[in-house]
């Protein structure tokens, strides 16, 4: 099952001929520009779980990517320091979970099963007592339920849903749909946009053997094995490529201009968020479109993306205007 983003299937087009050399973040570098695929255990909040990570790998900033409960466990992403300016962009991307779910009295199986298929699509969610967002409804987007046992009154199964669903409420309406009642019993985060349990996902207790013998060897790419660069968390988004002259333009919060793009995914659509790079694929803002890409590639002039928010320093490239 793929959520609405790891359907996409765009190629890129290229505008100008130029250069490509990748950096490959390392050390140092990550713990300022990394994020961590952490697997949260059940018992901590998830504000504790990035103290943890705080206090394993010596940063003084950290933040996460979607609260779960205490004894909600999976995935978890934490950005470290300079990488926190992501994560309202990553807030956004899809979710998947796997959750037990246990019906208050008996159901037919095929009651069931077209009950919970029901639910795929838009639906009105009022979140519960214990949330800590205002309680009003919603609209919330089920992409798909995917039953994997029935045994009883117990069900588990998968479901992938838009950012804010709230797989508790999901599990309630479902009761009310049978007419039965159902309560929430397990949950686990499996992905949260581009991040997954299948995608080198990492336990506290992992990530601090790791972070020590990096810090005993100092040898290069050990780090890297549990902390994945900034721009593995804009994955998710459709990408534009500069120019090497126009990279500290746009850190020094100038729109990107036409002419300044080499490069670009075909599937870019007007006022879609996108991820601006430099000619090294290293992240340097994230923008909205102000085109959509067949323009960008045709036209010699205009206004391409405006900012949203800048993430690489000014002077990190050479000023060039």
């Amino acid at each position: 099952m793929k959520l609405p983003f790891e359907r996409r299937r765009p190629r890129i087009v290229e505008v100008k001929e130029i250069d490509y050399t990748y950096h490959v973040r390392d050390g140092e570098e990550l713990l300022q520009y990394g994020i961590v695929n952490l697997d949260k255990p059940s018992g901590p909040t998830s504000t504790h779980t990035v103290n943890y990570v705080k206090e394993i790998l010596g940063v003084k900033k950290a933040g996460h990517s979607g609260t779960l409960d205490p004894k909600v466990t999976g995935v978890l992403p934490v950005a470290l320091s300079e990488a926190t300016k992501v994560l309202g962009f990553l807030l956004k991307a899809g979710k998947e979970y796997v959750c037990l779910m246990h019906l208050h009295r008996d159901v037919d199986e095929r009651k069931l099963l077209t009950a919970m298929r029901s639910f795929v699509g838009k639906n009105l969610q009022l979140p519960p007592l214990r949330s800590h967002v205002k309680r009003q409804e919603r609209v919330r987007e089920v992409y798909y339920i995917k039953p994997l046992e029935v045994d009883g009154r117990d069900v588990l199964f998968f479901v992938g849903c838009e950012a804010g669903t709230y797989i508790r409420r999901l599990c309630d309406d479902i009761g009310k749909k049978l007419g039965v009642g159902a309560h929430m019993q397990e949950l686990r985060r499996t992905k949260a946009g581009p991040f997954s349990e299948k995608t080198d996902i990492v336990t506290l207790q992992q990530l601090r053997e790791v972070h020590s013998r990096w810090k005993e060897t100092g040898k290069r790419g050990v780090l890297g094995s549990v902390v994945h660069p900034i721009e593995a968390a804009v994955a998710h988004l459709p990408h534009i490529w500069v120019t090497e002259p126009t990279v500290d333009s746009i850190c020094h919060g100038a729109t990107l201009k036409v002419p300044g793009v080499s490069k670009l995914h075909d599937d870019i659509s007007k006022n879609s968020t996108v991820a601006i790079m430099s000619p090294a694929n290293e992240l340097i803002a994230v923008g909205r479109a102000a085109m959509e890409a067949e323009a960008i590639s045709t036209s010699n002039q205009g206004v391409a993306t405006t900012l949203e928010r800048v993430i690489m320093k000014p002077g990190t490239y050479q000023r060039m205007w």
